[in-house]
């Protein structure tokens, strides 16, 4: 297999046509290696434009999801992240090399221990690996400049958005099957906050997240 004929491809033919255009961006996914953060069994797969299983009944965000999300939070090299579900540890790594610190909190311990392998073999130094349930974000790391989510959230809890530094942004995917849409959540002030819808798209609810008041017959 051409790796890097595969790689240009997931990048030219998946994620440019998806409206990611930031040159910083699509240089990092040439650099940041994502086989290397996937699972020995779907390594294969790696550059294919699909949720690539990770055990425990979660998988890692197909390749253009990752794009765009990261696009999103426009991330500034003094910026502290914020995120819920470290999963593979791939995004992780992508938030860590366009910002000054990553807290990234995951409620499977194995993930953060396969994770934090991965991490030392490429050097980076600037992630906190905890595990823990960040479902209503993470308040002993403070504010931050950017939280993403990488499960679902039916609803968005008060408690995130809450986390924010005046001018951070907050990505999540958020509603119930099968209207679920990206939203960008950006803090204009202490307790003042806008929200554009980005796109639609589906993807497994965070586990612990936060549930509407439904309606009982």
């Amino acid at each position: 297999m051409d790796i890097e004929q595969h790689r240009f491809n997931m990048v030219e033919q998946q994620i440019r046509p998806w409206d990611v255009l930031d040159q910083s961006v699509l240089d990092l996914l040439f650099k940041l290696r994502r086989e290397e953060f996937v699972p020995a069994a779907y390594r294969g797969l790696a550059f294919v434009d699909m949720e690539i299983p990770l055990g425990q009944d979660e998988s890692m965000w197909s390749p253009k999801l990752e794009a765009r999300a990261l696009q999103s939070l426009q991330l500034k090299k003094s910026d502290k992240v914020l995120e819920v579900g470290t999963g593979s540890g791939y995004l992780t790594a992508l938030l860590a090399s366009k910002a000054a610190q990553v807290i990234s909190v995951d409620i499977h311990a194995e993930f953060i221990a396969t994770t934090a392998t991965r991490l030392k073999a490429h050097g980076f130094d600037n992630i906190t690996l905890e595990t823990g349930d960040a479902s209503q974000g993470w308040p002993q790391g403070g504010l931050y400049n950017a939280i993403i989510v990488t499960g679902s959230l039916p609803v968005m809890p008060d408690s995130l958005p809450a986390q924010l530094a005046p001018g951070g942004h907050l990505f999540a995917i958020v509603g119930d099957d099968p209207v679920m849409s990206a939203r960008l959540t950006t803090c204009v002030a202490p307790g003042v906050y806008r929200h554009e819808e980005l796109f639609e798209t589906s993807i497994k609810p965070l586990v612990n997240a936060a549930q509407p008041d439904r309606f009982k017959f």
